[in-house]
């Protein structure tokens, strides 16, 4: 307020456009998952000046207890909902089966055949070369096929990729036990990148009954976190 001077009565002072008013509603849920896997950031760089030390550990094989918070968005609720928690038990189970004690390895590592213990098969397509396969650098015990054929993997009800797995129906014991452990990816699975991957795997989804992700959080460690947002 403010008086005017050839007034008694105090006169509103203008405010800005909706600043006391509210355009559009909006009520965010979330929900957490934990796992344990493996990876290597093959292309690290420190800068010794910041990071003290110059020893790229990351560059080793190693893992980590993850730890992700999927977040929810809606402008308008269900029956009182953004949508029922169990609609994301989905999300459990496709982290269970695709990254849960799983080593995430780019198939563009330059160690790749090293770490998985088999030459990369490329077919040419029109769009590009695709990884078909992989030739085992050392004979298999438990079959006599000279080559593992990949099977990509979807999320479930979408023709959304988000990567491959080795067939391993023929193999058994060791074998079978070391190449069903890889979930191959074409990227470097760092934090950033994986929290992308999940944020766009689960917006296929949930998409798909209207409902979106708003972002997506990925804790490689307790103290250790990125974070991928909807882009405004």
């Amino acid at each position: 307020m403010f008086w005017n001077k050839k007034s008694s009565v105090p006169t509103p002072v203008p405010q800005p456009k909706g600043l006391w008013t509210i355009d559009k509603e909006l009520w965010t849920i979330d929900k957490e998952f934990r796992f344990d896997y493996g990876h290597r950031v093959h292309n690290q760089r420190l800068n010794k000046e910041y990071s003290i030390v110059d020893d790229c550990v990351c560059k080793h094989l190693h893992g980590h207890g993850g730890c992700v918070h999927i977040y929810l968005e809606a402008d308008e609720l269900e029956g009182g909902f953004v949508t029922d928690f169990h609609h994301l038990n989905w999300v459990k189970h496709f982290l269970d089966a695709h990254v849960d004690h799983k080593f995430v390895l780019d198939v563009n590592d330059p160690w790749f055949s090293n770490i998985i213990n088999g030459k990369p098969i490329w077919v040419a397509t029109p769009v590009g070369s695709v990884l078909a396969g992989l030739e085992p650098t050392l004979p298999l015990n438990t079959t006599d096929a000279t080559e593992l054929h990949l099977r990509e993997v979807y999320v479930p009800g979408t023709d959304h990729r988000v990567g491959w797995e080795l067939k391993v129906d023929d193999l058994q014991g060791p074998e079978r036990e070391f190449f069903e452990g890889f979930f191959l990816v074409k990227f470097v699975p760092t934090s950033e990148n994986l929290c992308k991957w999940l944020f766009d795997a689960v917006e296929a989804k949930m998409s798909l009954i209207n409902v979106h992700v708003s972002k997506v959080s990925w804790n490689e460690t307790p103290k250790s976190r990125a974070v991928y947002s909807r882009p405004v």
